[in-house]
């Protein structure tokens, strides 16, 4: 630790968006004499989530992805679609594997500092001032993960899907998994009239995650997921024996609440409290990725780090998706269907990576037309 508590950047969080921030500032030279505090109140020691995520050919994080795919299956209560994810390969990281490395990394850097503790409150003004239980520090600029509490406070103004889930990793003696294709969404097993679906990553022909997912306003009991990923283990998959070896469980915010706005002048509000997540799939490693090459820019330029994080034009497209959701929650096996059947993969990847011309969104939205989209198109338009 440096002779003082005052640091250029602190860094609360150390997430998906706070680690991912902090490897692109040490590996980049303009930043060697800068003064970097992390601050969390885990160690980060436990696998305690996997991201997914399409990508074209190599990328940056391949030394850690665990698992790979390039052909993926889509079933709807009635159809099965084989999918060809040529030129996108679907890739997965187990989040133990993310933290060690990104720890591994930092550690050998000199001005890098890891503080394990919780911050109870912030203070900003000429500098920024982080008081934890235990310290206070001092900062130029914060990037801060922790979500606002005005969204908790003011969450009934605004759409939240929740995309709640409890997944099981299953071994089983014999083989029953194809290791080469990934089921992207199964709604052949359903809660009721609701957005549910069945995700499944086959690590080999014996094992696999099984997640049973909502995309539904409210939540439900722990034990209501156990129902449905038994039933669809035993009725889909025709499993009778196997060992659970591993649980996930999570909920995340799908939502048009305007986390952007909280960032300030000193403070940059990052991951899911700076509306990273991709408000219609719940996606956001890639759109981390992105976001932190911008703030890395913005930073040597001088200018303001949340500047230009936001398309307004993908956030109108996915305040739609999610209002259809809200007004009428069983549509999202519809929606999907449209999604993957009438574009092709490399277009919807293109579309949800929110890097498609407006001639492809238009494309992509004639195939979305229906009374539902046109009520909530206006919907969003007037409100």
């Amino acid at each position: 630790m440096p002779s003082t508590n005052h640091f250029d950047y602190v860094i609360i969080g150390n997430g998906l968006a706070g680690l991912q921030l902090a490897l692109q500032l040490s590996s980049d030279s303009f930043f060697d004499n800068k003064q970097v505090l992390l601050i969390d109140k885990s160690d980060k020691n436990s696998n305690d989530k996997t991201w997914c995520f399409w990508e074209k050919h190599t990328g940056k994080w391949d030394h850690i992805v665990y698992r790979t795919w390039d052909k993926a299956m889509f079933h709807t209560s009635k159809t099965a679609l084989k999918l060809s994810l040529s030129p996108y390969k679907y890739k997965m990281i187990r989040s133990i594997d993310f933290y060690k490395d990104a720890k591994s990394i930092l550690s050998k850097k000199a001005n890098f500092h890891f503080v394990l503790g919780d911050v109870i409150d912030i203070n900003e003004n000429d500098l920024v001032t982080i008081q934890t239980k235990d310290n206070f520090y001092t900062a130029n600029h914060v990037f801060d993960s922790r979500i606002d509490s005005t969204f908790f406070n003011k969450k009934d103004n605004y759409i939240i899907i929740n995309q709640h889930f409890k997944g099981w990793t299953i071994e089983t003696d014999s083989d029953v998994f194809d290791p080469d294709r990934f089921t992207m969404m199964d709604y052949r097993i359903k809660d009721g009239n609701q957005t549910t679906f069945t995700y499944i990553l086959p690590f080999s022909t014996k094992k696999a995650l099984v997640e049973f997912t909502y995309f539904t306003p409210q939540i439900v009991d722990d034990s209501t997921y156990d129902v449905y990923l038994k039933k669809y283990i035993l009725d889909i998959l025709k499993i009778e024996d196997y060992t659970i070896t591993e649980v996930e469980t999570g909920n995340i915010p799908m939502t048009n609440f305007p986390f952007q706005t909280h960032s300030t002048k000193h403070i940059t509000k990052i991951g899911t409290a700076g509306g990273w997540v991709k408000g219609s799939t719940g996606y956001s490693f890639k759109h981390t990725e992105k976001k932190v090459l911008k703030i890395i820019k913005n930073l040597k330029r001088n200018k303001l780090p949340s500047k230009g994080l936001y398309n307004k034009r993908y956030a109108f497209y996915d305040k739609v998706f999610l209002r259809v959701l809200q007004d009428e929650n069983d549509k999202g096996e519809w929606i999907f269907e449209k999604f993957y059947t009438k574009n092709s993969v490399e277009t919807m990847f293109e579309f949800l990576d929110e890097e498609t011309s407006f001639y492809n969104d238009l494309k992509i939205m004639n195939a979305l037309f229906s009374f539902s989209f046109i009520k909530a198109f206006f919907k969003t338009l007037l409100f």
